[in-house]
C-alpha cells in the first residue's frame, strides 16, 4: 500500500485557481491509478479525475471538463489537480484515492485501496 497526503486547498475566490498535491510514500507508486474524489457538505462523494500509472490515460467527471486537469510526476511520487476558473459550487473536501489493481477508468467507481485525509477547498464569490 501506499500513503497519501494532500495538500493545496485552502480559500479562493471565484474565477481563481488552485493546484492541489497528492503526496505518496511507498513503493511502486508509478503502479497505482490515482484519482480525485469530493464531497460537499450533504452531498454524496463525487468522482473528480483519474490518471493512470503512468500517466496516459485520463478521466473526467462531466461537471469538471474543460477546467480541472489532473498530471502526475512519478519521480516525486505525487499527482496534482490543477482547478481553474473556480466557482462556488467547487467547494467541498478534495480526497485522493490510489489503486494497485485499479485502472483509472475502474477507479472511477470509489473502491480505492488507499485514501487520503482530505484538503478543504473553499471558493467565494
Amino acid at each position: 500500500q501506499v500513503q497519501l497526503v494532500e495538500s493545496g486547498g485552502g480559500l479562493v475566490q471565484a474565477g481563481g485557481s488552485l493546484r492541489l498535491s497528492c503526496a505518496a510514500s511507498g513503493r511502486s507508486f508509478s503502479s497505482y491509478a490515482v484519482a480525485w474524489f469530493r464531497q460537499a457538505p450533504e452531498k454524496e462523494r463525487e468522482f473528480v479525475a483519474s490518471i493512470s500509472g503512468s500517466g496516459r490515460n485520463t478521466y473526467y467527471g462531466d461537471s469538471v471538463k474543460g477546467q480541472f486537469t489532473i498530471s502526475r510526476d512519478n519521480v516525486k511520487n505525487t499527482v496534482y489537480l490543477q482547478m481553474n476558473r473556480l466557482k462556488r459550487e467547487d467547494t467541498a473536501v478534495y480526497y485522493c484515492a490510489a489503486d494497485y489493481f485499479y485502472s483509472a477508468a475502474a477507479i472511477v467507481g470509489g473502491k480505492a485501496e488507499c485514501w487520503g485525509q482530505g484538503t478543504q477547498v473553499t471558493v467565494s464569490s
